[in-house]
């Protein structure tokens, strides 16, 4: 994976850094893992709007993405790496031995034609979903369960990663991207690797239509409104208002949101940075 610059033979060039799409094998995804999905706008069941700056946007389709893994037991052959709309990282589609398809997110380092497999008899490398209690301590993870076969919450995204750091009864200390550390059950899945598309944090969109491509509208500052639209908004010319907080009023800046007596706060050893 690369990323590409340009020569800037328009303003919007001269910015632009995109991905090469070079380890992408497939234009059109699977028929039978695809579905239609609309775009709200930003509003809900009674159309009213309830989160600002959404609308627009090219059509998607979605597809189908198995974060459970359990097929356990079962061969697959990664058949293709593909491109999806709905994430930025790339999916593989797999081909099991008894015939069924089903995306997975890719690891950094698949290849096509490669056969992964999932279930505690797994061997601990790259594409391979195991059980936290079967994986060495020290290895590179992500797509990692919080509730057994619930499947993957965390890590999910471009060329992240998380590490399994030590065991403390059936519970699995784990280092997360964000420097988190916290307990997860040893019966929760993990798949070994980190994510691929690792560049996808080097791109730069070059011009504010590629955000409307992606469905986001303009988005202006509360420092810029009046006082009737915003806590920070009034005062002459470009006075940058008072304590920074949300529109509701709620300060920004360094105030802890997390409930205080939250069920999951014991099992975090360390908080994020």
């Amino acid at each position: 994976m690369a990323v590409r610059k340009f020569k800037p033979t328009t303003p919007g060039q001269r910015h632009k850094i995109i991905g090469t799409f070079e380890e992408i094998t497939a234009s059109v995804p699977e028929k039978s893992l695809v579905y239609g999905k609309r775009s709200t706008g930003g509003r809900n069941n009674v159309g009213k709007m309830t989160m600002r700056y959404i609308g627009g946007g090219h059509k998607r389709k979605y597809r189908v993405i198995d974060f459970k893994r359990n097929k356990d037991g079962v061969p697959a052959v990664v058949k293709t790496i593909e491109y999806d709309p709905n994430r930025s990282a790339r999916i593989a589609l797999l081909f099991y031995a008894d015939g069924e398809k089903r995306y997975i997110i890719a690891p950094n380092g698949l290849q096509v034609g490669s056969t992964i497999l999932s279930g505690a008899d797994a061997a601990p490398e790259i594409g391979n979903a195991l059980p936290l209690e079967n994986i060495p301590v020290g290895t590179v993870i992500h797509n990692i369960e919080l509730r057994p076969g619930q499947g993957a919450a965390l890590v999910r995204s471009a060329g992240n990663f998380a590490q399994l750091t030590s065991r403390e009864g059936q519970y699995c200390v784990i280092k997360l991207p964000s420097g988190e550390v916290r307990k997860i059950l040893s019966s929760c899945k993990a798949t070994i690797g980190s994510v691929g598309n690792s560049d996808h944090a080097l791109e730069a969109s070059g011009k504010a239509g590629r955000s409307r491509w992606l469905g986001r509208r303009p988005h202006n500052r509360g420092v810029v409104m009046n006082p009737v639209d915003h806590p920070m908004g009034g005062g002459e010319g470009r006075a940058s208002g008072g304590h920074p907080r949300s529109r509701k009023g709620l300060y920004a800046k360094g105030l802890k949101t997390r409930a205080p007596k939250k069920q999951s706060s014991k099992y975090i050893i360390e908080r994020r940075k």
